[in-house]
């Protein structure tokens, strides 16, 4: 039905899926009942979901999330892991751009916190929102590298202060030195009423005051942290022991 000069134009105005999709409706001998105009509206119903799905997948591959099938509805709510399923249905709504909440996620070595912040990002992700996962060594790592450059180094901070949600996992597992310390407080600094931050670790904010080198920009993140934060406390089923003994008893498995 178009020809090939046809769909160089759709894809100038950029409704090459709009015209594929009408195509393949129009041509279908099964929609003769319904108007041009019925089969147009499905065809542009259908583009948007398609352009909405590639966003969507756009956004997850951005935020590198170590878990990408992540879900708060595959997330276990057995009683005893001290997890609402209703409020995590509201963090999965939450509009973060309008309430910048921070959420504290804190539970032993193997409590599920990272599964939880990343059904939690992937979550915001299929909501438009823009996501960046991080693990606080990783960040800690790469900021000082980028030091070197000062143009890559603004870059990265401007990067983590201007997304939507943060994701910061295993926060204050492993020490960091005075210069990371120093980017941690620009970053959330910067975010402070503006950005929502999620951190995921193993101790609380008495401990991270104690360990951060500078004890005034020690005080100064962990309030930024801390107040008016929402916090989730797991319990203490250890979920990768779980899961590793589920895999050990599956069919296929072997050492």
């Amino acid at each position: 039905m178009f020809t090939t000069d046809d769909y160089d134009k759709f894809r100038e105005l950029r409704v090459t899926h709009l015209a594929t999709r009408f195509e393949e409706l129009i041509t279908d001998e099964g929609n003769d009942g319904l108007t041009p105009e019925q089969l147009f509206l499905t065809a542009a119903d259908d583009a948007l979901e398609l352009r909405r799905e590639h966003r969507v997948a756009g956004l997850i591959k951005k935020a590198r999330f170590p878990l990408p099938a992540a879900s708060v509805a595959e997330i276990d709510y057995r009683e005893g892991r001290g997890i609402n399923k209703v409020r995590m249905q509201r963090y999965a709504a939450h509009d973060w751009d309008s309430e910048t909440l921070n959420v504290i996620v804190t539970s032993p070595s193997g409590g599920g916190k990272t599964y939880l912040v990343c059904a939690l990002g992937i979550a915001a992700c299929h909501n438009g929102y823009s996501v960046a996962y991080t693990r606080m060594d990783d960040l800690a790592r790469a900021l000082v590298i980028a030091r070197g450059d000062s143009i890559k180094h603004q870059a990265m901070l401007n990067e983590y202060s201007a997304v939507s949600l943060l994701l910061i996992d295993d926060f204050m597992t492993v020490g960091i030195d005075p210069d990371a310390a120093a980017d941690l407080f620009t970053i959330l600094a910067n975010r402070e009423h503006r950005a929502a931050t999620v951190i995921a670790s193993q101790s609380g904010p008495d401990y991270w005051v104690d360990v951060l080198p500078d004890k005034v920009a020690a005080d100064s993140i962990v309030n930024r942290l801390v107040n008016h934060a929402k916090k989730i406390t797991l319990g203490e089923v250890d979920m990768r022991r779980e899961l590793s003994e589920q895999a050990r008893h599956a069919d296929g498995y072997w050492e």
